[in-house]
């Protein structure tokens, strides 16, 4: 095949057709010095993504998986073997001491005729803890490993024996231990199995699993937007199991193309329901685990248009269940009996806009009790509420602030401990609710230690794994005893990457406030080139997310994202970033649901105005030299930005955005925006593809064809619209890459180092 003769007479249209050709992976040759040429400050850019995004050289050491044994006397994790390389041990700490011990030493992991021991991808203890059930050779589901081998391994006659059966490898999913420790319940094929640890014997609890009925794990759309994955739960007795059994005949199905598998393209089918389309039947079963007699929960309304986005058991032989209609704006809390099937509320949550599910449901201790998280004053706070019905409850958390992250009930049911920052939307710290006592909560994260604090509480309350870390400051784990927050000892302390990183963080971070119209003040940071000198004029790359799915700006610390913007600012550019209003910053209901609706319209809005109100301020930022970018929610926002406001943002890179509203899922969309039917003039407001005549800068957009999450389907019909418009932009997709576009050797750099090219070569940073 030759080659085209092109004839190009402009020489902006060379520098875009350069550019073109350069992204699709072709040298071309003839091309004037001022293009071809690569400055030294480029290079070390390049060479930083490498060490970045190849070496991992700024990845921080991490600690565990850790479980808490008893009430937290002890604890066990996973360290390096101390008798095979490049393998790990389970030890066995006493939390007061430290005394350390091996409890399962890599080569007790070794089934008969094995060269190497089988590796750790999770672990759980039985309730006597004289067995460990081990998951490992996992394989991933969507966005996470939850397909893999199940091995149980007796710690006082050593026995290791592999779970399944016949199983077919990497097929198990979702195995746990039977309270008394004497059976496994999993998943295999979307039927529900239980297993006899003794006698290897496999008793199936369901036989109609298939790729429409779904067993014991839940469809795409729960998992991906409840976080609902394992979906099935033993009885505190170990009579009977309860689960989601979903029925997706009739959602539509999505189709992913694979070209490069095979000499043919191979198809990869997922049911996924669209906004305002048909949903999966979704109901609760109930199974006696000896006798395998199945029953049904009656949970009223429609299986097709209800949510059930989390189900325990209460008692022995009643299950509490949530359900949310199908605009999310109405939570019932049902109680349901598992010989009559029958079902009664006792608590409902609503709201104008929409509820946020309780993603943990759990019992106060002694008490009759439901701890539950509402909106209903303008804050999330936590209340007890009585299961005996009436829709009393009590209010545990009394003060004018949102809780951000429960953690734990005690044991003895004295305390609630939760994270707040009631200061600071953009920091984290551990508080403790009196569940008896009508005081206000307490804060026990030391006032010294500004950052995001995570706590991994002990069952008795006493103790904690504490991780610490800042914008500019990688994590460290120590333990903590409480309350008192007194550190017993330290577990990682990333020293040796925070020596690394004093040359790398310089100049620190800027965590500040911009106000715009109306006197709202958005959170914000900015990270500025190394030389920078507040008489000269930098341009301006806008990092956005902007979604009610989460935030951009906390001082913690974010890995190789950081470190990603970290080598832009070195390399001249102002890197800032803005939570606007609609994210779930802990700042009010009122603050998070006035996007409902119309999301996307005032996120674009609030980051236009935010540079609009810095370039005032800071007369060093170039407003003719802003750019944006974003990922998934944060694509879409860079779309709307560069879309609605082109004499604001000038270059835009959009990765794997959602252009139009009415292709992403039910849950997310709905939640936030009702359904399309009912709300046409919303859709199409907070949709960037109804603005895309308003491009007038340069645009990039990468996708991966193999977005199962936000399908390549938008960033095609996008293309045909600028197309249709006559708007010259540049396009980047990765086969077979998902959401995430990290899979395949060399991808995340390469797309990192696409990124930053595409700020480079457009010009505006010079």
């Amino acid at each position: 095949m030759g080659f085209p003769r092109i004839c190009i007479r402009d020489f902006e249209t060379l520098k875009h057709f350069y550019f073109v050709l350069q992204v699709a992976g072709w040298v071309l040759l003839g091309v004037s010095e001022h293009l071809a040429a690569q400055s030294e400050e480029d290079t070390a850019l390049y060479n930083q993504l490498e060490r970045i995004f190849k070496d991992e050289e700024f990845s921080a050491d991490t600690f565990g998986p850790a479980r808490w044994l008893g009430d937290g006397t002890y604890f066990t994790t996973v360290e390096p073997s101390e008798s095979i390389d490049e393998a790990t041990d389970i030890v066995r700490y006493e939390t007061v001491s430290g005394k350390r011990e091996i409890l399962v030493s890599a080569k007790q992991r070794m089934p008969l005729g094995a060269t190497k021991p089988l590796e750790i991808d999770d672990y759980e203890w039985s309730a006597d803890e004289d067995k460990l059930l081990l998951f490992t050779n996992s394989k991933r589901v969507w966005r996470q490993n939850t397909r893999g081998d199940y091995w149980v391994l007796d710690l006082q006659s050593g026995n290791l024996r592999k779970l399944g059966g016949v199983a077919t490898s990497s097929s198990l999913m979702f195995a746990k231990f039977s309270p008394d420790g004497s059976r496994v319940g999993y998943v295999f094929g979307n039927n529900l199995y239980v297993e006899n640890i003794l006698t290897g014997v496999v008793k199936p609890l369901t036989r109609d699993g298939s790729a429409t009925t779904i067993n014991g794990t839940s469809d795409w759309v729960y998992e991906e937007e409840f976080g609902l994955r394992d979906a099935f739960r033993w009885s505190p007795d170990g009579k009977h199991i309860a689960f989601w059994n979903f029925d997706t005949r009739g959602v539509g199905e999505f189709t992913i193309i694979n070209n490069t598998k095979d000499l043919y393209p191979t198809l990869t089918r997922i049911g996924y329901p669209k906004a305002g389309t048909i949903n999966s039947a979704v109901r609760i079963g109930v199974v006696n685990t000896t006798s395998g007699v199945l029953s049904w929960v009656n949970v009223p309304g429609d299986s097709r248009d209800t949510y059930i986005p989390r189900m325990e058991w209460a008692g022995v032989d009643q299950i509490v269940l949530q359900h949310l209609n199908r605009l999310q704006n109405m939570n019932d809390v049902l109680l349901g009996d598992i010989e009559t099937g029958s079902v009664t509320s006792f608590y409902q949550d609503k709201n104008e806009a929409w509820v946020e599910y309780v993603r943990e449901m759990e019992w106060i201790p002694n008490s009759d009790e439901l701890l539950w998280l509402s909106e209903k004053e303008g804050f999330r706070k936590a209340y007890a509420v009585s299961r005996s019905g009436g829709g009393a409850d009590r209010l545990l958390t009394r003060f004018a602030s949102d809780i951000i992250q429960p953690i734990r009930v005690d044991k003895k049911g004295e305390w609630f401990y939760f994270l707040a920052s009631p200061d600071s939307a953009v920091e984290r710290y551990l508080y403790r609710a009196s569940i008896s006592e009508n005081v206000p909560p307490q804060r026990l994260t030391p006032d010294s230690l500004v950052g995001t604090h995570e706590y991994d509480v002990a069952p008795d309350g006493t103790w904690a794994f504490h991780t610490y870390s800042r914008f500019d400051q990688p994590p460290r784990v120590d333990l903590v005893e409480l309350p008192k927050h007194t550190v017993i000892r330290s577990l990682v302390t990333n020293e040796s990457l925070q020596k690394k990183l004093q040359e790398e963080l310089a100049p620190p971070v800027e965590m500040f406030q911009v106000e715009i119209e109306g006197s709202v003040k958005l959170d914000a940071w900015m990270l500025k080139p190394r030389d920078f000198d507040s008489t000269k004029t930098y341009p301006l790359l806008v990092y956005v997310y902007g979604e009610p799915a989460g935030q951009t700006v906390l001082d913690r610390w974010f890995g190789s994202r950081t470190m990603f913007h970290r080598a832009l600012a070195k390399r001249g550019f102002l890197v800032v970033s803005f939570d606007n209003r609609g994210t779930p910053a802990p700042k009010g209901t009122d603050w998070r649901k006035i996007v409902y609706g119309t999301v996307g319209d005032l996120s674009s809005r609030d980051q236009a105005a935010a540079v609009k109100a810095l370039v005032k301020e800071r007369r060093y930022i170039d407003l003719d030299r802003v750019a944006i970018w974003g990922w998934s929610g944060g694509g879409s926002n860079t779309l709307n930005a560069m879309f609605r406001f082109p004499d604001i943002f000038r270059v835009g890179v959009s990765v794997a955005p959602v252009p139009d509203q009415k292709l992403y899922d039910t849950i997310y969309q709905e939640r936030y925006m009702g359904l399309p039917q009912e709300n046409e003039a919303g859709y199409r407001l907070g949709s960037p593809i109804n603005f895309a005549e308003g491009l007038k800068g340069k645009l990039l957009l990468i996708h991966g064809t193999a977005d199962d999450n936000v399908h390549y389907q938008g960033a095609e019909l996008l293309v045909n619209r600028l197309i249709e418009l006559g708007k010259s932009f540049d396009f980047m997709s990765y086969p077979n890459r998902s959401h995430s576009i990290r899979e395949g050797a060399g991808t995340t750099l390469h797309l990192h180092k696409l990124i930053a090219r595409y700020f480079l070569e457009t010009e505006w940073v010079h």
